[in-house]
């Protein structure tokens, strides 16, 4: 009798292989309290386990083959990178010293800090980065409580086209998985977001997460199926489900291909249309991917990460440093800046303020807008930049035309300050608003009037409609892109950039998601911006597309607007020949 598993997937793709079970149960951390003549010691034990997850992480580093692309290797030196922040080395012997205490449990204490303060940000890309202080934290910890020595012990086998089966795996081990030959992997933990997830998109390894039971039902060796579109893992497959499924490999195998010739060409409908497909990006090291998928910019560069894991803000010339080494790399293609988005449940000194309500607090815009100190060094520096190449400066989480006016009155101070002091900037710099509240959706044509383009963020839009966190398990279930009250707001901004004669983008997930691409098309969205492993999947949908014959189809849609019939009018969309 065959068993299903289901979770998320989050690389599409069909594999029929052994299950590779690896396991590392979860780590009990227990306080214990050290003599005060032993704390050096302590800290001196802390302190060589960090140095051994170093070493493990470089070893790692060194086996990876040099043909491996530059973008997937990153995700190891961000680990690397991790182990040399003080947030996480010189606090762990700070609290040793303060409080008495094992190492373990310093690290524990130090880790549960610094993950409250990701699990209360608002952008979901941005919580799960929790992840990879799991995974580093992680790593120490198994070191320290001398559990299995080398974490990366399951990965140092040959696993030729097997399934690996895991409650978690990290960015590094996923990459030597890959360099072991394995053809899929499934997690019981992360999510579509994480880095892990991110980089099996990113290698075009079937993979799935969320997958609760794995270890319970599932038994190493046994055949098992892994379906990454669907989010299914089946075991104790008869023989025709095993035949249907390598039917679904084959045809997967030629959708690859065709991918793959599509990503010199450009993005042009049936009808001569030519759509524009932009990357969203978060360090400087992602351009080689933007590059290489022909992306035609970066719709959206999350600049937080210059803000994270440290101390103190970034000064004005490291900003413009970073900025200018991106637009240098784009090589004239456009560069759209997103100020500040975090909040201050996540102040860049640890600060403790309680807010309780994240989401609805004091983040992004209004933020920037109380403390001039973090968003006066950022304008200069992004005006600054402006003067090496096309950029445009994108403001997050506006609610109404009063912010608005403030942030446009303080650009303007700033570019009279830089012309007072003789430094460059481009005068025609383009500013524009992010439409993710649903209250600037609705005053779409008020910002539209004031702005040089809009571009609407879906994953806050979606999730500020409809009232969910679709990271949380227990209500991630009502999160719909499809809901009507979220189409309208969509059509609203798009049509509000029409009559204002200024272009407007979409940056968040649904621009990503080929489900939706001829929807967007038929609404009326002609830029879209997405994670450079979904380009060219919508390129290949948006160049079998005739928008003059989706537009009626769409309207009608949206003219009727029936519960639970827009999915299959979708549907129906994305199988019409037109």
């Amino acid at each position: 009798m065959s068993l299903a598993l289901s979770g998320i997937g989050v690389s599409r793709g069909v594999a029929i292989g052994k299950a590779h079970i690896i396991l590392r149960g979860s780590l009990e951390v227990l306080e214990s309290a050290i003599p005060a003549e032993l704390i050096e010691d302590e800290i001196a034990r802390f302190l060589r386990a960090v140095d051994a997850a170093r070493q493990q992480l470089e070893d790692l580093r060194g086996r990876i083959p040099q043909t491996t692309r530059a973008d997937i290797a990153a995700f190891i030196d961000t680990h690397l990178l991790m182990l040399d922040d003080a947030t996480l080395v010189t606090t762990p012997v700070d609290l040793i010293r303060e409080l008495g205490c094992n190492a373990e449990w310093a690290l524990k204490l130090q880790r549960d800090a610094v993950v409250d303060v990701f699990e209360q940000m608002d952008d979901a890309y941005l919580r799960t980065r929790r992840d990879d202080v799991d995974h580093v934290i992680n790593r120490v910890q198994r070191i320290l409580m001398d559990d299995g020595g080398d974490a990366d012990q399951d990965v140092a086998i040959p696993l030729e086209g097997a399934i690996v089966l895991a409650h978690d795996l990290t960015p590094a081990e996923t990459v030597m998985l890959e360099h072991q030959g394995i053809s899929a992997f499934a997690t019981e933990c992360g999510g579509p977001l994480s880095h892990t997830a991110i980089l099996a998109r990113s290698m075009q390894i079937p993979a799935m997460v969320g997958t609760h039971g794995l270890q319970r039902y599932i038994r190493d060796g046994e055949t098992v199926i892994l379906d990454g579109l669907r989010g299914v893992l089946i075991a104790g497959a008869d023989e025709r489900t095993l035949d249907y499924y390598r039917q679904r490999q084959e045809l997967e195998y030629q959708r690859q291909l065709e991918l793959a010739r599509l990503s010199d060409t450009p993005a042009i409908t049936r009808d001569g249309l030519s759509i524009s497909l932009m990357a969203n990006i978060e360090l400087p090291e992602d351009i080689d991917a933007v590059s290489r998928e022909s992306a035609n910019g970066v719709g959206l560069y999350r600049t937080e990460f210059l803000f994270m894991n440290r101390g103190t803000p970034p000064n004005e010339d490291e900003q413009y440093d970073c900025y200018v080494s991106v637009i240098e790399a784009l090589k004239g293609k456009p560069l759209t800046i997103r100020t500040l988005d975090m909040g201050a449940d996540k102040q860049v000194d640890g600060g403790n303020r309680v807010c309780s309500n994240p989401a609805l607090g004091l983040r992004a815009v209004r933020l920037c807008l109380k403390d001039h100190s973090l968003f006066k060094p950022q304008l200069r520096a992004i005006l600054r930049a402006s003067a090496h190449g096309p950029v445009r400066l994108m403001v997050p989480m506006l609610s109404n035309t009063q912010e608005l006016h403030q942030v446009l009155s303080l650009i303007n101070d700033t570019r009279s300050a830089l012309q007072r002091e003789s430094l460059t900037f481009s005068p025609d710099i383009k500013i524009g608003a992010m439409i993710e509240v649903p209250a600037a959706a609705l005053s779409a044509s008020d910002f539209a009037s004031h702005m040089d383009f809009l571009s609407i963020g879906t994953n806050d839009l979606i999730q500020y409609t409809l009232a969910i966190d679709r990271v949380d398990d227990e209500v991630n279930y009502l999160y719909d892109p499809l809901h009507p009250a979220v189409l309208r707001l969509i059509k609203m901004t798009i049509d509000a950039g029409t009559a204002a004669g200024i272009p407007v983008s979409m940056c968040g997930e649904m621009a990503g998601d080929p489900r939706y691409t001829r929807l967007l098309l038929g609404m009326g969205l002609r830029e879209f911006s997405m994670h450079h492993t979904a380009l060219q999947e919508v390129k290949r949908v948006i160049n079998s597309s005739t928008v003059t014959s989706l537009v009626p189809l769409v309207q009608e849609l949206l003219d009727n607007t029936t519960p639970g019939r827009i999915p299959g009018r979708v549907d129906s969309l994305n199988h019409s020949t037109r």
